[in-house]
């Protein structure tokens, strides 16, 4: 049997998990760019899950930077403390509050150049904010990605700007907001950090590196 290419290879995965996964809702609550960048810079390091269940109770006082700026860091840090580093976040969400109000007239910025300035947000945090709040076309690569997609041989897994150059290379544009999603959906459901059984996985039984087990 012919081994497939990297590109055949990625395009049966992609075929695989849009089968698995036609459907992506966001993982994380929001109700607009705002509220989706603070439940996003909570989610560092923390559980989407738990984010959703902080979030309310955050966004209950404030869900605007105007209102935002109106608390003490440390009220903003008494409601975040189960989400964890919880004086930095909530510095930072205090701050990039006050930039939001100062440079851009209380919107969030639709671009990388001043998302990425702003406290606490990182390139991944931006890409989740361009594509799931604005719908530009980014592939967010977090820990969870970067493991999934050296386990099916996508990228060579040396680190997250690597990863992410590698798969938008192998994977249209027009597919990288929902890609990402189907990815996480499925690293949640069949190929977990830990206890993984790659021939169980659905693909990595037929797509993984056969030597990987962990």
């Amino acid at each position: 049997m012919r081994k497939l290419t990297k590109q055949e290879k990625a395009n049966a995965i992609a075929d695989k998990l849009e089968e698995l996964y036609p459907e992506t809702p966001i993982p994380l609550k929001h109700q607009d760019p705002y509220t989706l960048l603070i439940a996003v810079l909570l989610s560092a390091q923390c559980t989407d899950e738990r984010v959703n269940r902080i979030t309310p109770l955050l966004f209950a006082k404030t869900d605007t930077p105007q209102e935002t700026i109106k608390l003490k860091v440390e009220e903003i840090r008494d409601i975040i403390r189960p989400c964890g580093l919880a004086p930095r976040k909530s510095q930072a969400i205090y701050d990039l509050s006050t930039i939001l109000l100062e440079k851009h007239d209380g919107k969030v910025p639709q671009n990388f150049k001043d998302l990425e300035a702003l406290p606490g947000v990182g390139h991944k945090t931006a890409s989740v904010v361009m594509s799931q709040a604005f719908g530009f076309p980014a592939f967010p690569v977090d820990t969870h990605i970067h493991r999934l997609a050296y386990r099916w041989g996508l990228s060579t897994g040396k680190n997250v700007v690597k990863t992410e150059a590698d798969l938008k290379r192998l994977f249209s544009k027009d597919k990288w907001n929902k890609l990402h999603l189907q990815i996480i959906y499925f690293g949640r459901e069949y190929c977990p950090a830990r206890g993984h059984d790659p021939n169980k996985c659905p693909i990595c039984s037929i797509y993984g590196r056969k030597s990987l087990n962990k």
